[in-house]
């Protein structure tokens, strides 16, 4: 708590010199507190601070009593209501509701006063929100209290944006923590009774409409805040106020103000789909009153924002007609569609769609009783059911002209209604009602799909999905027939070769359809394949290859849960599978889907746990199968595993690296339901095979050192992993002791021993094998010096499992791991860093968990005794290291004592802090710079972390240390230093850190930091507007230790280095020019080295793809690019620089440019010379360029014969908008006096403009 409170309070201390009053005040107020709290010995805890302002606050009323409270920016009161807000978020409960009557006669008075000062308010707001929610029931009738609250209510609708926001928050905070155990807040009836009021008030006032994007009146911009405030409460409110909230809602739109409509109807919206998740809010009553009144408003056509809002509140009524009375609902479904259907005419493209959901809503209210009437009557020609009506309705729009832009929002509301009659009437082998209902309309939309005039592909594609997942494909090639061979081109028929993309999703039908359908006609095509492919038809060939691939990749989709796994998974086909996955790697991925799909839709089906059967798809848990199904499927597959598991080990081997994984997954799922026998049988198959290619391998290095590693003996641990945690303990057992040798441990593959060391702590992990931890821990110090560097982070994990199960009785273990743990935090691999960090604290949690530390069972300690175990021993164990005879150790060693005091900070007492503290602190004047940065990250971590009653008496140490290195630019020490000493400053202040500087030199380091610190204080006050609230933490992401170590506010936001303006500048500027030009007679040398792209300079940055189509309008209908003609001429001097082909003009320019050159017969270069006559030629083409350029904006017109340009043709105004400048040149003549003092110029004709 008291962590918090400084970090909050440590923002604020550093405005004692701002020259901006209202942040000043604060910041003297709180340092004149802390002194005062030094010189009473007080500690600065939350309950001090909130004491001492009360008292200040209480005295300050007191010398204000005769004039008033003074409120203005530098005052006393604002400013103690300021930290005082601050602070009470972070006092104890208890305390605060001790001092609840201080705390009311002080601050509640003061309402009035403050009203017409924002910033004052907002702290006051604030403390009353931290006031509230610190108290029970008993305390919130207090007096004065109610009162206070209720003007907070009437502030959140206070003109003023920021009072307004703070006040409806604070409201919402208190409401949503109701005092334990209360569900409700008792303050919440009297909300709902003044949301009640004002809205009787604003249905009575007779709102005006708007004008424009404001209201008119204040009135209406208190409505507007009003349900600005009601949304988000809406859900705290007792659930008996809903329904006349509700009733008041619904007379808004009546008013005629469209923006209060929306609003109205959108919160009628959240409020009625609350009424679906919350079984509290009762609206049964005024359900059907409310459906009524909205079908009896509904807007003006042309209204488009308000349609889509209207009809997504009546298909929200009509979801929650349907939960409250179903059979009341189904007599309202007709009226409620038609209302709806008319909406679809509007050419607004977001009310069609808004329509479209709101259709999809009504669908879902139909019931079965219903549905099964539609069936019965589903032969008659007049449909006389409101499904029948809406069928036949829905299929003659889609020929309908009025229709013809809403052909997407029919086909999805087609896609819902499938969806909504999937009712199979009880068994799962019956049809659906949407096969009987509507297998017609799907067929016309089939018959659109191949119509080449048909633009709404797309839509129809996932229309005709939901129809396959629905129906699947059993249903749906009965009726479509693909008809992608032969006799059928010849006979005529259309192809539907785009119902294969379909098969994928999970669907009803069998996996006995794919046997029977899709097998034989992939043979078909593969031999029709080979014969094109024979006879040199590649095309063709390609063709029907691709059309074998899309039909296996829809395999998966029938084995989600399939009924008639047993009958269709025969032999024949379990060898065809077999066959395909190890000759057609093509078609692999999806027969690997498919049989891990079979396993895991079964295993979670058959286990009847809702949490595995949330996770499959919703086809599948609405179709699925029983679970005494699923268990007869498991049981079948497990006879079925170790002929599977065999081959998909051979599998597993003959692929690469890259496809291992995904075959690895499917042996992972039949390994889990394989009997315990066959597990075991394959584990020993694979050790034998193990052995032997590791013997080969050592044989094969003895003879040629140079050979590659044996892919083999990987592949066989990559398989015993994959099998690992399904091991009996004795085979586990056995395995840890075939690893443990120095064969595995020590191999030359890199691999064979990193996987040796994954394996092990998977082993030890497991907890299947019993471990003698002195006994491993021996073994493994003996196997270390053949450690191959990328099986230090597996190493390290295996030394961290293993930490775990060492006795509290035998923790003279921990001493012989502690140097290789903490040389392990100086790896180069980020992961094996990472895991001797673990290492480190692992052991450290050991020790801090108790036990005993034998010295004289020690290695190298003649000492007799034993230690208690805790962290301060531990820690002593680790500072040995700063003993070490190498810079690498002691540097380590400092890294780990750094990591150790993060996690263990509140476990460490002070005096071993200070001790800490100080040892490593005369490291700093080290000559070594690789002990001086890991001393530097230390000091960095210790100023964030360790108390600073503990650091201040190490200031006049510390500081001088610190700038010794302040001028040293190697390893960025200079700007570790400077970071180091910002946060000393607002840490500790500024006086306590300069005072400690000695030499002059060494001051001017400190003033200068300042003044970058003041000088971005009043860039970011200049820049932005000051937000005078409580300031908030900063997020941090990424791991803890890292950030504070490596990363903190300063080095993002406060560093202000020199050339911070360059590139805030280069931002700002981004984007304004996006025309690349050519670099050619620039003073300044050209950067070779950069390439071609250096020949091109550009003030934007290099676009990224699809930056220019980002810039197009776009069909909100299609997507698609709208390009105006029109556009081609807008663009001006930027898009034709941007046209131009910039590989071609620098090769142009290369040649005549100043830069070019030239070679001549006799192959000698002759380098171009920066002449006035190439200038001129210069000036010419670009003339040329331009009025090619114009002419090519006007492709309709005849290129004529360029005429002669007449006299002073350069300055005629393009489109009588003035006389213009050209190339920097003024429209009048004029010669320059230097020009015609000159002699050789006397001579020659001067023209009008000045030009030769």
């Amino acid at each position: 708590m008291a962590d918090n409170v400084e970090s909050v309070l440590s923002k604020i201390r550093p405005h004692t010199s701002s020259s901006l009053a209202h942040q000043k005040a604060p910041a003297t107020l709180l340092l004149a507190i802390e002194a005062t709290f030094r010189e009473q010995n007080t500690e600065c805890s939350s309950t001090a601070y909130f004491a001492a302002l009360l008292t200040t606050l209480d005295g300050a009323l007191q010398s204000s009593r005769a004039s008033g409270p003074a409120m203005g920016e530098g005052d006393v009161i604002p400013a103690v209501l300021y930290l005082l807000a601050a602070v009470v978020p972070f006092v104890p409960h208890p305390v605060i509701r001790s001092n609840l009557s201080t705390v009311l006669s002080l601050t509640s008075p003061l309402f009035p006063t403050l009203t017409p000062h924002a910033p004052p308010l907002r702290s006051q707001i604030t403390l009353y929100g931290a006031v509230l929610l610190a108290l029970d029931r008993s305390h919130l009738d207090a007096q004065g209290l109610r009162q206070a609250f209720m003007t907070i209510l009437q502030l959140s609708l206070d003109p003023r944006p920021k009072v307004r926001k703070r006040a409806s928050e604070v409201i919402k905070e208190v409401l949503v923590a109701p005092p334990p155990p209360l569900v409700k807040h008792p303050y919440a009836e009297k909300v709902a009774e003044w949301v009640k009021a004002a809205l009787a008030e604003i249905s009575s006032g007779g709102l005006p409409k708007f004008k424009g994007k404001k209201a008119d009146t204040e009135g209406s911009e208190a409505a507007i805040h009003l349900l600005a405030f009601l949304r988000p409460v809406l859900p705290t409110l007792p659930a008996e106020s809903l329904a006349p909230i509700t009733s008041s809602l619904l007379l808004l739109p009546r008013l005629g103000n469209p923006y209060l409509s929306q609003s109205a109807y959108s919160i009628l919206s959240d409020l009625l789909t609350m009424s679906l998740d919350d079984p509290t809010v009762d609206l049964q009553s005024h359900i059907s009153e409310l459906l009524k009144v909205i079908l009896s408003t509904p807007p003006v056509k042309t209204d488009s924002a308000l349609n889509a809002a209207w009809a997504n509140v009546l298909g929200n009524t009509m979801l929650a007609y349907h939960h409250v009375n179903a059979d009341e609902c189904v007599s309202q479904l007709s009226k409620v569609w038609k209302a709806l259907w008319t909406l679809l005419e509007s050419p607004d493209a977001a009310t069609r769609k808004a329509t479209a959901e709101a259709l999809s809503m009504v669908g879902r209210c139909f019931t079965p009783q219903t549905i099964k009437a539609a069936v019965k009557e589903k032969d008659s020609a007049e449909p006389k059911t409101p499904i029948r009506k809406i069928i036949a309705q829905t299929s003659s729009s889609l020929e309908s002209l009025a229709y013809a832009r809403a052909i997407p929002e029919v086909l999805s509301v087609i896609s819902s209604l499938i969806e909504s009659l999937r009712f199979r009437n009880g068994s799962r082998k019956n049809s659906t009602a949407a096969e009987q209902l509507l297998l017609p309309l799907i067929t016309k939309i089939a018959d659109l799909r191949v119509q080449k005039t048909f633009e709404y592909k797309e839509a129809a594609d996932n229309t005709l999905g939901t129809a396959m997942k629905i129906l699947g494909p059993e249903v749906v090639l009965r009726a479509l027939p693909l008809n992608l061979e032969t006799v059928d081109r010849q006979a005529g028929r259309e192809p539907r070769a785009f119902l294969l993309p379909l098969l994928a999703q999970p669907h009803p039908s069998p996996l006995g359809h794919f046997v029977s359908y899709f097998v034989p006609l992939t043979e078909r095509m593969f031999d029709l394949h080979t014969t094109a492919e024979a006879e040199g038809r590649q095309s063709e060939a390609k063709v029907w290859s691709v059309l074998v691939e899309q039909i296996w990749m829809g395999l998966p989709g029938y084995c989600w849960g399939t009924v008639d796994l047993k009958q269709a998974l025969t032999p024949q086909f379990s060898q065809l599978l077999s066959q395909l996955l190890y000759n057609q790697p093509d078609l692999r991925p999806a027969v690997l889907r498919a049989l891990k799909i079979m396993v895991d839709s079964n295993v979670a089906l058959g286990s009847g746990e809702p949490e595995k059967i949330a996770k499959l798809p919703e086809t599948v848990r609405v179709d699925a199968i029983s679970e005494e199904e699923a268990q007869a499927n498991i049981a079948f597959l497990r006879t079925q595993a170790e002929s599977w598991l065999a081959v998909l080990f051979n599998v597993f081997g003959s692929v690469g690296r890259d496809n291992q994984g995904m075959v690895g997954d499917v042996i992972s799922a039949w390994i889990a339901i394989a009997d315990p026998k066959v597990t075991s049988s394959a584990y020993h198959k694979l050790v034998t095979l193990f052995k032997q290619n590791l013997s080969k391998a050592q044989n094969a290095s003895a003879n040629n050192k140079g050979q590659a590693s044996d892919s083999m003996t990987v592949m066989t641990q990559d398989l015993l992993l994959l099998i690992l945690p399904h091991l009996s303990s004795a085979d586990a057992s056995a395995l840890f002791d075939l690893y443990m040798t120095t064969e595995v441990l020590e191999s030359k593959d890199n691999g064979v021993q990193k996987r040796g060391y994954k394996t092990l702590a998977r082993l030890v992990e497991s907890g299947k094998v019993q471990i003698d931890a002195a006994a491993v821990f021996k073994k493994l110090e003996g196997l270390v010096d053949g450690l191959a560097a990328a099986a230090k982070k597996d190493r390290f994990h295996l030394l961290t499992a293993l930490v775990q199960l060492i006795p509290s009785e035998s923790l003279h273990l921990i001493p012989s791991i502690i140097p290789e743990a903490v040389l392990g935090t100086k790896e180069p691999s980020e992961k094996a860093r990472n895991a001797a960090f673990d290492l480190i604290v692992a052991m450290g949690k050991k020790m801090a968990a108790g036990g005993v530390v034998k010295r004289n069972m020690v290695e190298g300690m003649d000492e007799d005794g034993a230690a208690t175990a805790n962290i301060e021993e531990y820690l002593t164990m680790i500072a040995g290291g700063l003993a070490g005879a190498t810079p690498h150790m002691i540097s380590a060693t400092v890294t780990a004592i750094s990591r150790l005091v993060f996690e263990f900070k509140d476990s460490i007492s002070t005096q071993m802090q200070t001790e800490i503290f100080g040892t490593l602190l005369v490291f700093l004047g080290s000559a070594n710079r690789e002990i001086v940065k890991s001393v530097l990250g230390f000091v960095k971590l210790a100023i964030h972390t360790m108390p600073a009653d503990l650091l201040r008496p190490h200031l006049k140490d510390l500081v001088p240390a610190l700038l010794k290195w302040s001028h040293d630019h190697k390893n960025h020490f200079k700007a570790k230093v400077r970071h180091i000493f910002e946060r000393m400053i607002r840490r500790f202040g500024w006086e306590d850190v300069y005072g400690c500087a000695q030499e002059e030199e060494a001051r001017k380091v400190l003033v200068n930091i300042k003044k970058r610190k003041d000088r971005a204080k009043r860039k970011r006050a200049n820049a932005v507007e000051d937000d005078d609230d409580v300031p908030k933490a900063k997020p941090v992401a990424g791991d803890a230790f890292e950030d504070v170590l490596y990363g903190s506010e300063s080095e993002l936001d406060d560093s202000d280095d020199e050339d911070g303006p360059a590139q805030n500048n280069a931002s700002k500027r981004k984007g304004k020019d996006t025309g690349a030009r050519l670099r050619v007679d620039d003073d300044e040398p050209m950067d070779l080295l950069s390439g071609a792209a250096s020949r091109v300079t550009s003030k934007s940055h290099r676009k990224k793809p699809g930056q220019d189509a980002a810039r197009f309008k776009t069909d909100e209908e299609t997507g698609k690019m709208v390009i105006d003609e029109e556009s081609e001429g807008e663009g001006g001097a930027e898009a034709e620089a941007a046209g131009e082909d910039v590989a071609g003009n620098a090769y142009l320019e290369s040649l005549t440019s100043v830069d070019g050159f030239k070679r001549g017969p006799n192959g000698r270069i002759k380098f171009n010379k920066d002449t006035k006559k190439r200038r001129r030629e210069a000036e010419a083409d670009e003339d040329v360029e331009m009025g090619d350029g114009e002419a090519a904006q006007k492709p309709s017109k005849k290129n004529k014969k360029k005429a002669e340009p007449k006299f002073g043709q350069e300055f005629k105004a393009k489109k009588a908008g003035g006389d213009v400048k050209k190339n920097g040149m003024d429209p009048y003549a004029y010669m320059p006096l230097s020009q015609a003092a000159k002699k050789q110029n006397r001579g020659a004709r001067i023209g009008i403009a000045g030009k030769r």
